[in-house]
């Protein structure tokens, strides 16, 4: 394999930094064949520091204000406070959460009891709790430690928010709060720690390629996402109201400008892999938004504002595990697929299964994980111009467990979450007459508008 190929191919475990020796050293490095590379240059590069620096400021973006915007303008204006301060709420409690032990148990793989056989293979090690270890002198990489953790941080932030369009108008606000942190524990630290966690963690070991997060992030947000809209049950009015299109529309494009650093930021370094993921990034977004238009036009005679943002984010969402992988050709079949499949689910299968999922979570971001995990493995080839020589498919059958094993737990042990804080917030769902009235006022005693139309 070329060197160019070799340092795309193995980019998502640039995102493994593991510990260098003994527990107390400073130094980190990085898993696979790119560790010997990372020893051939400085400890710190300052161009990606500057790069992961920029990417974790857009990946933050993405949720406030992007996603806090996308999702708020499309419920009800009694609820769009609602909708703001859950993002928000959820961006401060996961920043502490992933200080206290989030980093710790996704990432490290010391101090885990050698007794508890396999443990370390689902889940990381306490060393790191409170970011013990963590000073100037260590090193992710090329990077400060202290910008790995940050970095990271952002992706714990925004997954746990993707399930709120799912949970809009009708869950109280203290049980979201439960929901996401119980959450966070049973189901995203262990598909961290399996997916990036580096050598030892299963996923990992197996092969699998998950370069920004289709499994870590969307697969497992999706899941949760249908889960929770099931275990509640629908809205009293279930019919989806847009308050504000306009913030939908802007909500997007805060999205799509964020995903860079999100994709793109994976890499780990300013390299022709950022480059290529930022390039794939922009194709399949684009194409996705193509074809769904097309596809509106030929069902309903219009362009839909609403379709054409959705089918962005679900371009979007289906490039993230593929991104550094691929070429620009398998970057357009991704758009183009995840425009066709995403659409179906978004509307017809939803439609017959009659969920509530109210802002297309399950749709968008499960689907599009899914399709991207899977499509991965063939569109990865040198055949469709990708970057990986492991045969078509052989990593496609990876990928595919990979995908379905994720998606199975996560909807057990998402049930379990909200069965748990059904329990200790003594009722999951806000009363009848707050529907009613909005959770804006329900749950804030505020508005977003004034007077307050329906």
């Amino acid at each position: 394999m070329s060197t160019a190929v070799e340092e795309r191919s193995t980019a998502s475990k640039l995102r493994a930094p593991l510990a260098a020796g003994a527990l107390g050293l400073a130094a980190v490095t990085l898993g696979g064949p790119a560790s010997a590379a990372a020893a051939a240059v400085p400890a710190i590069v300052a161009a990606d520091t500057c790069w992961i620096l920029i990417s974790s400021a857009l990946v933050l973006f993405m949720t406030i204000p992007g996603l806090a915007a996308f999702y708020a303008g499309l419920v009800r204006r009694t609820n769009t406070l609602s909708v703001l301060i859950q993002c928000f709420a959820l961006t401060a409690h996961m920043s502490a959460l992933w200080f206290l032990c989030g980093y710790s148990l996704s990432f490290s793989t010391v101090g885990m009891k050698e007794g508890v056989v396999g443990l370390a293979s689902f889940i990381g090690g306490l060393d790191k709790v409170a970011l013990a270890g963590v000073s100037m002198s260590s090193v992710a990489g090329t990077i400060p430690e202290a910008l790995w953790v940050l970095y990271q941080m952002t992706f714990a932030i925004i997954t746990p928010a993707l399930m709120i369009g799912s949970l809009v108008e009708r869950m109280k606000f203290n049980s979201v709060m439960w929901f996401s942190t119980l959450w966070m524990f049973a189901v995203y630290f262990p598909a961290c720690h399996m997916v990036w966690g580096g050598a030892g963690g299963y996923f990992a070991d197996m092969g699998v390629l998950d370069f920004a997060g289709g499994i870590v992030v969307h697969i497992t947000a999706g899941i949760g996402a249908l889960v929770a809209a099931m275990y509640l049950g629908p809205r009293k009015e279930a019919k989806i109201h847009q308050g504000n299109l306009v913030l939908t529309f802007l909500g997007t494009a805060m999205l799509w400008v964020g995903w860079f650093g999100f994709n793109g930021g994976s890499a780990g370094a300013a390299s022709a892999g950022a480059a290529f993921a930022c390039l794939a990034t922009q194709l399949s977004a684009s194409v996705a938004a193509i074809a769904w238009t097309a596809l509106d036009v030929i069902e309903n005679g219009k362009v839909s504002v609403l379709g054409t943002c959705t089918a962005s984010i679900a371009g979007l969402a289906a490039i993230t595990p593929a991104a550094g992988f691929i070429g620009p050709v398998g970057a357009c079949l991704m758009g183009l697929a995840s425009a066709i499949v995403c659409r179906f689910f978004s509307t017809n299968v939803k439609e017959y299964f009659g969920y509530d999922d109210a802002l297309d979570v399950f749709g968008v971001h499960g689907i599009g994980g899914f399709l991207g995990t899977v499509m991965l493995g063939i569109l990865c080839h040198p055949f469709f111009g990708g970057f990986n020589d492991v045969p078509m498919m052989k990593q496609t059958a990876v990928q595919m467990f990979a995908a379905v094993a994720t998606a199975v737990y996560t909807a057990g042990a998402s049930w379990a979450c909200l069965k748990a804080t059904d329990i200790i917030t003594n009722g999951i769902r806000v009363p009848a007459e707050a529907e009613e009235m909005g959770l804006d006022v329900y749950s804030h005693g505020e508005t977003a508008y004034s007077p307050m139309p329906r």
